[in-house]
């Protein structure tokens, strides 16, 4: 079976474990009462998780653009491939929308971006108290899709290592040797 290359592995761990990161960041800051440094500071952190995915999701495109995913094995049906499409589709619009609704919300609260605290991003919309809640909601909901289609992405390589143990999953994991479950 044929295996992803090293950099679409580099990217896939990468962005899934800043998307982690970012997700779980943005879940702790908003708990936080009151406008406190942390808060501020956690903020900061989430947006520039969110930039990094962003920049990352861009690249990622356009490597697998060049570099198309492995075929899946005969012995998947015709439906799973039809869902790990959609999956994967809407796993790829989420990489993109979350940063973009999280960035445009921020823009419409009057809260200029700057990554890594050096480099401004450019100001796109100006503050826009009607479009705050609107894209503050959006935001939410965009996340709220991206855990559940996260969580169908982990099942579906889960169900394929450990009841149909057809090598899908290994395709994506770093290493030499190529694992098949039922050899």
């Amino acid at each position: 079976m044929q295996r992803y290359t090293k950099t679409a592995m580099l990217l896939h761990w990468l962005v899934a474990l800043l998307i982690i990161a970012g997700f779980s960041l943005g879940v702790t800051m908003v708990d936080i009462p009151g406008l406190t440094p942390t808060k501020l500071r956690y903020f900061s952190y989430h947006k520039w998780i969110g930039i990094t995915v962003f920049a990352l999701a861009c690249v990622r495109a356009l490597w697998r653009l060049s570099h198309p995913a492995p075929p899946y094995p005969a012995s998947m049906r015709g439906w799973q491939h039809a869902a790990a499409g959609i999956v994967h589709g809407l796993l790829y619009f989420l990489i993109f929308a979350v940063p973009v609704s999280g960035y445009f919300y921020s823009l419409a609260a009057g809260v200029p971006v700057v990554y890594l605290g050096i480099l401004p991003m450019p100001v796109l919309i100006d503050p826009n108290p009607e479009w705050k809640p609107i894209l503050k909601q959006v935001h939410y909901w965009l996340n709220v899709t991206l855990l559940a289609g996260f969580c169908l992405h982990v099942a579906g390589a889960l169900k394929h290592q450990l009841i149909d143990r057809d090598g899908i999953l290994q395709r994506m994991l770093p290493g030499r040797k190529l694992i098949r479950g039922n050899q």
